[in-house]
């Protein structure tokens, strides 16, 4: 199954053990409809939870109750953990115009001589005040590709491809 990263747990709320989730889904939305988020409680181990209840709080958080998650105190082993939902799941929820759409998107560096290399699968979508970091694999080692107004070319949303100028020598770091 594929997994895709929305955010994750920044706190609790309450007594009663409902859950703060700060997601980068590009819209306010209250995840109406979905069932089970999956919380990563180690490096690659997704647990399934099943939500009870679910409310907008702003734009990039929703407040979630959840099955078994009935005091404050079980909710705080959930507290900075990353949620993940799976894919067909995602794609409803993502606003198209969110940075995180671009996960599983692949990216090409386009060098000055209109060279095209294709650098692997976005994996992950990290957001950040000045630029957005997507991780991706780079011949077996992971590599950070900055993505910001100098480095983008263009977005290709239909074939799913990310176009960018990245600076001479980023590269050499992950080779």
């Amino acid at each position: 199954m594929n997994y895709l990263s929305i955010g994750k747990i920044a706190g609790t709320f309450g007594t009663q053990g409902e859950v703060v989730l700060k997601h980068a889904l590009g819209k306010k939305t209250a995840l109406k409809g979905l069932e089970t988020i999956f919380i990563e409680m180690k490096k690659g181990e997704f647990l399934p939870y099943f939500l009870t209840a679910t409310r907008v709080k702003n734009e990039s958080e929703i407040f979630l109750r959840i099955e078994g998650v009935d005091t404050r105190e079980t909710a705080l082993k959930l507290n900075q953990k990353a949620v993940w939902l799976e894919e067909k799941d995602f794609n409803q929820y993502v606003s198209k115009e969110a940075t995180l759409s671009f996960l599983g998107f692949s990216i090409i560096n386009k060098d000055k001589k209109g060279t095209e290399e294709n650098l692997g699968e976005i994996l992950e979508v990290i957001e950040q005040p000045h630029q957005v970091l997507c991780r991706i694999d780079l011949n077996g080692k992971e590599a950070l590709i900055p993505i910001h107004a100098e480095t983008l070319l263009k977005a290709d949303q239909r074939q799913r491809k990310l176009y960018l100028n990245l600076p001479e020598g980023l590269l050499d770091l992950y080779r």
